[in-house]
């Protein structure tokens, strides 16, 4: 399993990288000022961060308890990122709507445009990290 430390690590690092790639593009392609998205991004951003941490470390102890180890195959991979979004989505888009002062199917569609960036961002960066930041041989021994 992971440290404590590594998972806040891993939380902050997928944040703000995630934060420098869609605050821009979300701001161009939504037809909103920066300010307005980029607190939008902030706010789901802290949100995502609390959840991630937590997710993640519940998702590793389901892993170990349902097969003895945390490692992902590309399909549970797969599951683990739509689950987090699904979460994701729920939250956000009340939040969504109401701060941008548009409907709730106009901040659905935001929402899942998020969703959908941030699912195939989640894929590659947490894969990217276990490659990166490999659990340690000693933690593979004990799970």
């Amino acid at each position: 399993m992971r440290s404590v430390r590594d998972r806040i690590r891993h939380a902050v690092c997928f944040e703000v990288i995630g934060l420098i790639i869609v605050t821009p593009v979300a701001a161009w392609g939504f037809d909103q000022p920066m300010h307005d998205i980029g607190l939008v991004v902030l706010v789901s951003s802290l949100l995502a961060t609390a959840w991630n941490y937590l997710y993640n470390l519940l998702f590793d102890h389901a892993m170990v308890r349902l097969t003895g180890s945390p490692h992902k195959s590309v399909a549970v991979r797969v599951f683990h990122a739509v689950l987090f979004e699904f979460g994701m989505l729920l939250v956000l888009m009340p939040f969504i709507a109401w701060y941008l002062g548009i409907t709730l199917l106009q901040a659905f569609l935001m929402d899942v445009s998020f969703a959908l960036f941030y699912l195939v961002y989640a894929f590659v960066f947490n894969w990217a990290y276990d490659v990166i930041f490999p659990i340690p041989h000693s933690a593979k021994e004990r799970a």
